[in-house]
């Protein structure tokens, strides 16, 4: 009897975060309180999360699933048509986004590491219709409009962040795939931002197109592991967050043609502490406009344009994995002047940011049960 009240004891221990989770916390922030809620629960590994025009919105997960959540918050059931991927070590479904013209066409873009048989995988982006019928909901006519090349066994670095510009092109980030000398190779996409238009064509204006020893999608090359990427809301530019070694996380706004320096400058050092590269400047290559050291492994990236929180307007948010944060950084122009770490004491890998429709701002919670977060101020 009395083991059996010490298991009954135990049980009630083991359930009592899971029940807990269901009720909102409080943080305090410099600015303002804020409230956080479970919105979803039981996800794997949930990477990418994008808006749907009516408010719903879709979220992948990590082996493959791609899930649609309701306006009551329920999860539905796996998307069909999404393509096979490689879920490998940090590989799998990624990132998703939506055509601008989605009101017309109805295309939904994600990007996967892509099964490549013998030579492995890589980083490929895929777009397909949504259709829904019957209370089911589907990926028709897909088709990969990129891949990465090469192809490379093992499960690490793919990038994947899909950001469409406001004319119409979308850029792709990569990872380097644990390699380091392939970022300043041209005639590969390794550790490069690709630019493609909506079909996966090169646009015109790409910076190497007459190059004939370079990839002519690369935008700009020297990158590392690039797990975030937005929009500036007034300049229209394209702003990128890199993962670093130990230490040397980036942020960067890529101009086109430009070499970002992995692995000739960083501002980390190797996981062995052993010295990368020549330093952390060089003639030729270009600097950050800021940096984390030691590391945060940040991830998603978004800049905050709501009303519910004011004092944020303009300011750029990403998610920390290693650190388990949410990142606010403030800005003066393309300078970062102050950071401010949120949720740090919630102890979750934050995934990926994004600004809904309302204002709230929803965060994914990178676990084999994942969730999807939301943040309100509290009134």
């Amino acid at each position: 009897m009395k083991n059996l009240s010490a298991l009954i004891s135990a049980l009630l221990v083991l359930a009592a975060p899971a029940s807990a989770q269901t009720e909102p916390t409080v943080l305090k922030s410099e600015k303002t309180s804020i409230r956080v809620e479970v919105i979803a629960s039981g996800l794997q590994n949930p990477w990418g999360l994008t808006f749907l025009p009516d408010g719903r919105a879709l979220v992948t997960e990590r082996p493959g699933r791609l899930r649609i959540i309701g306006k009551d918050n329920k999860l539905s059931d796996p998307v069909g048509g999404v393509p096979e991927v490689a879920a490998v070590g940090q590989g799998g479904l990624l990132d998703v986004a939506l055509s601008p013209d989605f009101a017309k066409d109805n295309l939904v873009y994600v990007s996967f590491a892509e099964p490549r048989g013998a030579s492995g995988s890589s980083t490929s982006v895929a777009r397909g219709k949504l259709v829904e019928k019957d209370g089911k909901a589907a990926l028709e006519d897909v088709k990969v409009i990129f891949r990465q090349e090469p192809a490379r066994l093992g499960g690490f670095h793919f990038g994947s962040r899909l950001v469409f510009a406001r004319d119409g092109n979308l850029f792709i980030t990569t990872g380097e795939r644990n390699l380091k000398t392939p970022s300043q190779d041209l005639s590969n996409h390794i550790g490069k931002i690709i630019r493609v238009t909506p079909d996966g064509g090169v646009p015109k204006d790409n910076p190497f197109v007459n190059d004939k020893n370079a990839k002519p999608e690369i935008w700009s090359y020297g990158h590392r592991n690039v797990q975030g990427a937005a929009l500036h809301p007034q300049t229209g530019k394209l702003w990128t967050i890199e993962h670093g070694a130990r230490g040397g996380d980036e942020i960067n706004i890529p101009q086109a043609g430009k070499n970002y320096g992995w692995p000739v400058i960083t501002y980390g050092v190797d996981y062995s502490g052993a010295r990368i590269g020549e330093g952390t400047h060089k003639e030729g290559m270009e600097q950050p406009i800021f940096y984390w050291d030691p590391s945060i492994a940040p991830s998603g990236g978004m800049f905050y344009t709501g009303d519910l929180f004011p004092a944020w307007k303009g300011n750029l948010f990403t998610g920390g994995l290693a650190l388990t944060l949410l990142s606010r950084l403030e800005l003066d122009g393309e300078k970062i002047v102050k950071e401010e770490r949120l949720l740090e004491e919630m102890g979750n890998r934050i995934r990926d940011v994004r600004q809904a429709p309302d204002g709230s701002i929803w965060l994914l919670v990178d676990a084999r049960n994942g969730k999807v977060l939301r943040l309100t101020p509290v009134k």
